[in-house]
């Protein structure tokens, strides 16, 4: 392979260039090599359990894509290779608390066309105490050379 992905225009693109991202609040406080740490700050609108104020699921989920992907990712030579999810599985461990949500994704393995992540979410005080663990599977299409 090439040179490698440059990380700080990772971060870019997972908090700005992916309006999804961008619109949800996904913060990039680490990138390396094969490793990510993604934060998502507590928003009353991210509860999915009004009674108990639990996080709701599909939010601890789309953390989880989103940091296994950009694991992946991370390993590329080129910034517009795509990574798409084709499997996802979240295991929830504990309801995630009104607060600060962090998700860590650290490569298992990549190849030529498909790259496999493991990921921990848990709260910045208590990383011990996981919200949940999750496997991402990713199908990677790097561009043909012109």
């Amino acid at each position: 392979m090439g040179d490698r992905m440059d990380l700080a225009l990772l971060k870019v693109v997972v908090e700005q260039k992916i309006p999804f991202n961008h619109f949800m609040g996904v913060q990039a406080v680490s990138i390396e090599h094969g490793r990510v740490r993604l934060e998502l700050p507590f928003r009353e609108e991210l509860l999915g359990d009004w009674v108990r104020k639990a996080i709701h699921g599909g939010v601890i989920s789309m953390l989880a894509d989103v940091a296994g992907g950009f694991a992946i990712w991370s390993t590329l030579d080129d910034p517009t290779a795509r990574v798409s999810t084709i499997d996802l599985r979240v295991d929830y461990l504990r309801p995630g608390k009104p607060e600060r949500l962090v998700a860590e994704g650290i490569i298992v393995r990549v190849g030529g066309r498909v790259g496999v992540s493991d990921i921990r979410l848990f709260h910045p005080d208590a990383e011990d105490q996981l919200v949940a663990t999750g496997k991402g599977v990713y199908a990677i299409k790097v561009p043909k050379s012109h």
